[in-house]
């Protein structure tokens, strides 16, 4: 069977596609594979972008033995026995670790002689940032270049090489479907091209949309996509734009996110970007965190949506988010203010405001502090109203 991936998988720096912000003519690092110096570099990034690929190509350019491993099921004797075989030898050969963010501290600690001696040149790949995955010494002693989804256009030209010279037939709607249900991953592509041609060489979207019903997402199997996607998600919020908070909404919903995990982040949005500016905002939020972890998806998806718009649409005041943190900030920093006699637990010269028709000046705090500036937007103006009418200023 023929697998398009590995028969259309470029073998040179000039047939590479995409990372042209990395191996771009202009970049540093293609002019250091130019001579041939090579440091140990770590590739992070979605699948289907190249990492495992430019390995190869780096290891083919320099000449050089290639030894590849995984991280799920790497031994380090066996990384030993490849170390040990080149110890005096003028050959350096690349060592290609895929899926790195799972080797563990002690399996990093085995590549740090090789690496500060450059007995071998360390190439490593993974979905996962480095920066949290690899330890500090690690990554002291290599390069990390993020990869990023292929365009469309990139996507484009590679649909185009692999039914060059081919019988296949792919309208424009079936060509836009298998790119963009690929976001940006090639060998997914190519896989669900070669798979397609396989039923028909006539191939419509109908049939692409049989082996593939949806679109391959980010999921949120990756830590970074996973925090992302909801940063995004609650920037949207707290920018009121409706769509795009629903648009994130929806990638964390297609890629499998908990009802826990997003409805906990609105609660806190609730509170910390609308405030007292909408008490309500809250009070539907919490609804919502009970509602979803009883009903689940799909129905979930309703409840989420009408949530995530109400959010979006409130007006917005981190006041009382700012008043709690001066608060903390001043206590943690030693402000520790005796509590005025009247106000312990024995009560005298307390005067009760139920008294004195609901209010009465007496002191709280023995010095002036001010923690809370309302924002006087949306019901935080009653408040305010209400704070004034209580005091008698107005």
């Amino acid at each position: 069977m023929i697998d398009l991936a590995n028969q259309l998988r470029p073998t040179t720096l000039d047939n590479f596609v995409g990372q042209s912000h990395i191996i771009g003519r202009d970049k540093a690092l293609y002019k250091l594979l130019m001579k041939k110096e090579i440091p140990h570099l770590f590739f992070y990034g979605k699948p289907g972008t190249g990492k495992t690929t430019l390995a190869k190509i780096i290891a083919r350019h320099i000449n050089s033995d290639y030894y590849y491993f995984n991280a799920t099921s790497i031994k380090i004797e066996d990384l030993r026995k490849v170390f040990d075989k080149y110890k005096n030898s003028l050959i350096k050969p690349i060592v290609f670790i895929d899926e790195v963010h799972r080797l563990s501290k002690n399996q990093q600690e085995v590549l740090l002689p090789v690496m500060e001696n450059y007995d071998a040149i360390i190439i490593g790949a993974s979905t996962e940032n480095p920066f949290f995955t690899l330890t500090s010494a690690i990554r002291s002693r290599s390069f990390l270049y993020e990869f990023l989804p292929l365009t469309n256009i990139e996507l484009n030209g590679i649909v185009d090489d692999a039914i060059k010279d081919t019988q296949i037939e792919l309208n424009k709607e079936a060509r836009e479907y298998l790119i963009a249900s690929s976001s940006g991953d090639a060998r997914a592509m190519l896989n669900l091209l070669n798979f397609a041609s396989k039923v028909d060489n006539v191939i419509t979207i109908e049939m692409l949309k049989e082996l593939r019903s949806n679109i391959i997402g980010d999921g949120v199997s990756s830590s970074d996509t996973h925090y992302d996607l909801a940063s995004a998600m609650i920037k949207s919020l707290r920018g009121s734009d409706v769509d795009a908070a629903l648009y994130y909404l929806g990638r964390l919903i297609n890629g499998g996110e908990s009802v826990d995990f997003i409805t906990r982040r609105m609660v806190i949005f609730a509170s910390e970007d609308i405030g007292n500016a909408n008490p309500n905002a809250l009070n539907l939020a919490v609804s919502t965190m009970h509602a979803c972890n009883k009903i689940g998806y799909p129905e979930a998806r309703i409840i989420l949506g009408q949530c995530a718009i109400y959010l979006a649409s409130c007006p917005k005041s981190n006041s009382a988010y700012c008043g709690i943190n001066k608060a903390l900030a001043d206590i943690k920093n030693g402000r520790i203010l005796q509590i005025p006699k009247h106000l312990d637990s024995f009560h005298k010269g307390y005067k009760y405001p139920h008294d004195y028709g609901g209010w009465v000046e007496q002191e709280y705090l023995p010095l002036s502090i001010k923690y809370y500036e309302s924002d006087n937007i949306g019901y935080e103006k009653t408040l305010n109203e209400w704070l004034k009418k209580i005091k008698r200023k107005v």
